[in-house]
C-alpha cells in the first residue's frame, strides 16, 4: 500500500486586471503510471500577449508530458526541455502576433518513488511544506535577489524595495536565454505539501501563514482561504492576477477489517 495519497487543487481570481493572463494546470502522465504534474505560469507582455505566453507554458507541458516513460526518461531532464520549448515558441509566437509575450515558469512532478523534482523560471514560486512548518523555497530570478545574493540588500529591504518586481529571468526574451533552477526532495511523507503561485499570491502572505492554511485544510479550502484573504489584503491597490496550485500528500485511508465466520460442517 503506497505510504500516502495525493490531494491536490488550483485556484485562480482575476485581481483587479482587465484579463486573466495566469495559468495553471494539474496532469497525470499516459505512459507514467503514478507521476503527477503541477505547472503554473504568469503571463506578461500587455493584453493577450501575457496570456498568449502562459498558455504556451501549459500547452508545452502536457505535451511533453504525455510523452514520458520513467523507463527512457528522467524527469530533471523533462522539466529543462518544457522551459526551452516554451521559450522558444514564445519566442515565435512574438513575431506571429506582433507582441510581445513572456512568461514564468514553475512545475512540480511528484513520481511513485516518494520523489518530488522541481523547476522555475522567474518569480512564481514553489514552497515545500514539512506540516505546517516551511522546508523549502525556490528562490525569485528578480533584480532585487541578485542584490541580495550580491551583499548589497538585506532580505527586509528587498520585499520594500521599488524594483521587487522586476525580473532578471523569464521565458520568450529576445535577446536572453533562460536560466532553468531545478530543485529536488526524497522521501516524500504524509504531511508534506506543496504550493506553486504567482506573485499576485504570495507578497501577501509569510511562510508561516501559508503552512498553516495548507495543513489545516484541504486543497481547494485552502486555496479559496488564500485567494479570500489576498484580496482583503490587496484592497486599495491595484491588485495583481491572483493564482496558485496545491499538492498534498495525505495519509492513505485505513483498510476496513471484514472478517465473517462461518459454520463448519463435518466431511464425511
Amino acid at each position: 500500500m503506497s505510504q500516502y495519497k495525493i490531494e491536490a487543487g488550483t485556484g485562480q481570481h482575476l485581481g483587479d486586471r482587465q484579463e486573466q493572463q495566469d495559468r495553471t494546470a494539474l496532469f497525470a502522465a499516459p505512459k507514467a503510471p503514478g507521476y503527477m504534474m503541477a505547472v503554473l505560469a504568469d503571463g506578461m507582455g500587455g493584453l493577450s500577449g501575457g496570456a498568449l505566453a502562459a498558455e504556451q507554458v501549459i500547452r508545452t507541458a502536457k505535451q511533453t508530458f504525455d510523452l514520458f516513460s520513467p523507463q527512457t526518461d528522467d524527469v530533471e531532464t523533462m522539466l529543462a526541455a518544457i522551459a526551452r520549448d516554451a521559450h522558444t515558441i514564445i519566442q515565435l509566437t512574438a513575431i506571429s502576433s506582433k507582441k510581445d509575450p513572456h512568461s514564468t515558469m514553475v512545475a512540480l512532478v511528484v513520481t511513485p518513488e516518494r520523489s518530488a523534482i522541481w523547476a522555475h523560471v522567474g518569480d512564481s514560486r514553489l514552497y515545500r511544506f514539512e506540516g505546517p512548518n516551511i522546508a523549502d523555497r525556490t528562490v525569485d530570478h528578480s533584480y532585487v535577489e541578485k542584490l541580495v545574493k550580491d551583499g548589497k540588500l538585506s532580505r527586509e529591504e528587498a520585499q520594500r524595495h521599488r524594483l521587487a518586481n522586476v525580473l532578471v529571468n523569464a521565458l520568450g526574451s529576445k535577446d536572453l536565454t533562460p536560466e532553468i533552477t531545478i530543485g529536488c526532495h526524497h522521501g516524500l511523507k504524509a504531511g508534506d505539501a506543496f504550493l506553486l503561485c504567482s506573485d499576485g499570491l504570495w507578497q501577501y502572505f509569510n511562510d508561516a501563514e501559508l503552512g498553516a492554511a495548507i495543513a489545516m485544510n484541504s486543497p481547494r479550502q485552502a486555496s479559496e482561504m488564500l485567494i479570500n484573504k489576498a484580496r482583503e489584503r490587496a484592497s486599495g491597490s491595484a491588485a495583481d492576477n491572483c493564482t496558485l496550485a496545491i499538492v498534498k500528500l495525505a495519509a492513505p485511508p485505513k483498510e476496513a477489517k471484514n472478517y465473517t465466520v462461518g459454520k463448519i460442517r463435518r466431511a464425511i
